[in-house]
């Protein structure tokens, strides 16, 4: 086995990476073996890596982008000099080029209200109109990854406790909250989702028995997150939302609100499921955007004269 192979094969076993994370590793690497020329990995030094950043910002690469791919390299470089013998980790110092923060876009309290109360008639069908308000009450009341939603089974959910067991980035797992209405919107989507119909050639279908999963389809399988994706942005437009609404926004609108509220950073940090508090701090720049705004249109010696 070679050592991307091996490499790969750590972040799949042991750090329990997701498929599309490890095929991201995967891809970073292989970049880096293109842009060296084919020289082999063991053998690359300090110039190397930096030509090799040099040719992707020549590429018009954003910083974040080559910042990433950095990254993967000097994991890759950590991982081969512990555990495959390399002499040197060739990435050793060099620092990515700082890109500027951009701050995740959000829904306001009443778009979000606009969005969830609005989508009624977004499906013609009692069922799946019962399970996407499901879905979406439990997006923003919980602020779930899209994966953490799909991946959920029925045997998550305490809806006499009003939580749910979440299963988050690297297999890590927590209870979240799960308010009144998404509790009230999951109680009226049980009673679909065994009996959901199949629509296809019009004939009835029972769902499969034996599908765990909270949110499933017309044919009984499990949800992609394409799909949920799609229904979302059917309830936006549904709603007359005039901007394009995916399932994130709601992850950051609940954040974001929830922070605005209350102030606890660290309590948002353990409902996001967030290994790092500084990662969390986003919210509070969005907070201080809100803050500044206001300033800026109440305050006498803030507002331009007329």
């Amino acid at each position: 086995m070679n050592a991307v192979a091996a490499y790969l094969q750590t972040l799949a076993a042991e750090r329990r990476l997701s498929p599309h994370t490890v095929a991201a590793y995967q891809r970073d690497l292989a970049n880096l073996a293109s842009l060296t020329a084919g020289k082999p990995l063991a053998e690359l030094t300090v110039t190397d890596i930096r030509g090799a950043i040099v040719k992707l910002r020549s590429q018009n690469l954003g910083a974040t982008s080559v910042a990433r791919q950095l990254s993967s390299w000097r994991g890759f470089y950590v991982f081969a000099c512990r555990r495959l013998g390399f002499a040197n980790n060739p990435c050793t110092g060099l620092r990515p080029p700082k890109a500027a923060k951009a701050l995740p876009q959000i829904l306001s309290p009443d778009a979000c209200t606009q969005l969830l109360d609005g989508g009624t008639s977004a499906a013609a069908d009692d069922a799946l109109l019962a399970r996407d308000r499901a879905m979406f009450e439990l997006f923003y009341s919980s602020g779930l990854r899209l994966a953490e939603l799909v991946g959920l089974d029925l045997h998550d959910l305490n809806l006499q406790a009003g939580e749910a067991q979440v299963t988050g980035k690297g297999n890590k797992t927590r209870i979240v909250p799960v308010g009144q209405q998404a509790l009230a919107a999951i109680a009226a989507w049980l009673p679909h989702r065994l009996p959901l119909i199949s629509r296809r050639d019009g004939i009835p279908r029972e769902a499969h028995a034996d599908t765990t999963a909270l949110f499933i389809g017309q044919r009984g399988a499990r949800l992609t997150p394409r799909s949920v994706q799609l229904r979302l942005n059917r309830w936006a437009l549904q709603a007359g939302l005039s901007q394009h609404v995916h399932p994130h926004m709601l992850r950051h609108a609940f954040a974001t609100h929830v922070l605005q509220s209350s102030g606890d950073l660290r309590a948002v940090q353990e409902m996001l499921g967030h290994a790092s508090i500084s990662t969390t701090q986003v919210y509070t720049h969005l907070d201080w955007q809100h803050l500044a705004k206001v300033y800026d249109q109440a305050h006498p010696r803030a507002r331009k004269k007329s």
